[in-house]
């Protein structure tokens, strides 16, 4: 059992630690719960962690947040049901006029994008929404059907924040390369919104449609065929996601192993330095390991080749 405690990822064992403390009285109810800095500095982990630890426990229902007061134990910890399910009660549901539907949905989403923001969408649920604003979960399905729904809504709200000019600055290139940059920034700042992005099932929203719609404008006059003009659309925008992932992965990486990309890298210098001196990897060693993690370098790179390869074509076609 001690070797499996000892394999658990960081989080696991930090909520074990502090489950253990609600359960046993140390922490009392209402008490307020140390701060995700408080929780990254005492057990060594990154701020990512801390963040997942605190979801955690909140969506056990051993915490929760109150206005004022930060994160706090919970007063009334949250109870398994037990016994058959009830039948459910949830209105069917109407089709409400589209601009109040908009307008009453908007805290929902909104209330759901800061939990992405800070928690990640592992930590977006009914549950937690309606209790940060104060409602009963189920008057949230007045809205959406279920939680794939309700982060496809959240995406298409973040995608709404761009507000690209009409027509534009002059030429194709410099309208990618604003779409695109403004969109990398969004990735940046919502670092769950790539997992939310499909190639092969586009989610139909209308903001998210309106960039693409933008895109394809921006093409309009250089004699490519609509199909040409699509896929160039999506090509650039692969640009930007292929790099938002990573970025993502590399945040995921911190809250699974509790250790920052700086301190994985230094923790990596040694054998890094005995490989590279073996002669093996002579190009390789003359390569700065922040080259390789610089993200935003390597975006810029990318689509600034990427743009280069298509302005081959036009000249190609010409």
């Amino acid at each position: 059992m001690e070797s499996a405690a000892r394999n658990d990822p960081p989080y696991v064992r930090i909520v074990a630690e502090i489950s253990a403390s609600i359960r046993s009285g140390e922490l009392q109810p209402g008490q307020r719960l140390p701060s995700i800095r408080q929780i990254a500095d005492r057990w060594g982990v990154a701020v990512a962690t801390a963040t997942k630890v605190v979801a955690t426990l909140r969506e056990d229902g051993l915490v929760d947040s109150k206005v004022g007061s930060g994160t706090i134990v919970s007063v009334q910890p949250a109870q398994r049901r037990t016994g058959p399910p009830r039948r459910s009660t949830r209105p069917a549901r109407t089709q409400p006029d589209p601009v109040a539907r908009a307008l009453s949905q908007r805290p929902m989403l909104q209330a759901g994008i800061e939990i992405a923001d800070a928690e990640g969408l592992e930590a977006v649920s009914m549950r937690r929404i309606a209790a940060d604003l104060g409602v009963a979960p189920m008057s949230l399905y007045r809205h959406v059907e279920n939680k794939d729904e309700l982060v496809a809504q959240m995406a298409d709200e973040v995608f709404g924040e761009l507000e690209l000019p009409d027509p534009g600055p002059d030429g194709w290139r410099a309208k990618l390369e604003l779409i695109s940059r403004a969109q990398w920034a969004l990735c940046r700042q919502h670092i769950w919104l790539p997992r939310v992005i499909s190639f092969t099932r586009p989610t139909l929203a209308p903001n998210m449609m309106a960039q693409t719609e933008w895109t394809l404008q921006a093409l309009d006059g250089l004699g490519l065929s609509m199909t040409t003009r699509m896929q160039e659309a999506l090509a650039v925008q692969s640009v930007v996601v292929a790099a938002a992932v990573s970025l993502a992965d590399e945040i995921d990486a911190e809250v699974e192993s509790g250790i920052t990309l700086t301190r994985w890298m230094a923790a990596q210098q040694q054998r890094v330095d005995a490989l590279l001196a073996s002669g093996g990897f002579p190009l390789l060693a003359q390569v700065h390991q922040e080259t390789v993690a610089d993200l935003d370098g390597l975006f810029e790179y990318s689509l600034a080749r990427h743009l280069d390869g298509f302005a081959a074509l036009l000249e190609k076609s010409d």
